[in-house]
């Protein structure tokens, strides 16, 4: 009877979770925003994720081995599967703090699966499953700012960057985020937007939580005509004219800050001078040793292209005026 009640509840616990996760896909699928790319862009970066190891999961006696297989196989014995596809653009207006709490959700949901199953299969099968220790935890920024687009020199020297820049290797990382910070410092007269977004995610997920940022901002941009990724160095023209300077006509320079670093930071979110400031002074003082991924994207990059204020602010929704 004790049984037949637990699994019950189960069983509903497993259903109840599926209707959250199905709610947020919902919600996740309908709420994008819908941006189109206005001008072409640049982009600098690269990183290297290392998962450390975790516990190996040991079952002692009972039948049938362990009910629950892994992430995304779903569960044996009465339990659900599905895949968990969960859309990325626009949830929680694009920012970091977006993608966090989205995964900060369905990770409760999937410890409560795992739970669930291992507390049912231990009941049933008197099977021991030894835990696995809590994962270091990955600070994550994203640092966006708006500039005057007579910020000609910044996008010139991060062209240069992406040139000269041996992205393959921390240390060369290192320089292209204190060569980016420096540049936007030196032209603090030229600052108009900014948001600066702060987060730590577990280690075992912060690649992909990366990842989906990236692929936000970037899916921003009509083209990618400088790209210097992981030691790759590509670099095109738009139709209209070769990049490299930037047509007088333009009004705004967006530019993305990128960074997952393993040193615990938490950056103020305001829109001020001095706050921007600090901001750029902490990311550029961040050590190859602690720097594990960074990118730096920028539009526009092409002679001709241009980004209003209106375009800006519907790219970059989040961007605070100073």
């Amino acid at each position: 009877m004790f049984k037949t009640t637990r699994f019950n509840w189960i069983k509903r616990k497993q259903i109840f979770s599926f209707l959250i996760v199905s709610t947020i896909i919902f919600f996740s699928l309908f709420t994008n925003p819908n941006t189109a790319a206005a001008a072409s862009g640049g982009r600098i970066g690269g990183g290297s994720f290392q998962a450390p190891s975790s516990p190996r999961r040991q079952n002692y006696g009972g039948y049938g081995g362990n009910n629950f297989r892994g992430y995304g196989s779903g569960y044996r014995g009465g339990g659900i599967g599905f895949p968990f596809l969960l859309p990325i653009f626009g949830f929680g207006g694009g920012g970091v703090f977006g993608f966090l709490i989205l995964m900060s959700i369905v990770g409760v949901i999937v410890n409560s699966f795992k739970k669930s199953s291992s507390n049912f299969s231990n009941a049933s099968n008197n099977s021991i499953v030894s835990q696995p220790t809590n994962p270091s935890k990955v600070s994550l920024i994203q640092f966006q700012i708006g500039l005057l687009a007579s910020a000609k020199e910044i996008q010139v020297s991060l062209r240069e960057l992406a040139a000269s820049s041996n992205t393959s290797t921390s240390s060369g990382l290192q320089r292209v985020l204190q060569d980016t910070t420096l540049s936007l410092l030196r032209k603090p007269e030229l600052w108009v937007y900014s948001n600066i977004e702060t987060g730590s995610v577990p280690y075992a997920s912060s690649e992909s939580t990366f990842n989906r940022i990236s692929i936000t901002e970037r899916s921003k941009l009509k083209a990618e005509l400088t790209s210097n990724y992981s030691g790759q160095i590509s670099s095109s023209t738009n139709k209209q004219s070769n990049p490299g300077d930037s047509d007088s006509t333009n009004e705004y320079i967006a530019i993305t800050i990128l960074v997952a670093t393993k040193k615990d930071l938490r950056l103020q979110n305001s829109a001020n001078n001095e706050v921007i400031t600090e901001a750029l002074r902490i990311l550029g003082s961040i050590s190859s040793n602690d720097l594990i991924a960074l990118e730096v994207i920028w539009q526009p990059d092409g002679e001709g292209e241009t980004l209003r204020e209106e375009e800006l602010i519907i790219q970059y929704p989040n961007l605070k005026h100073l």
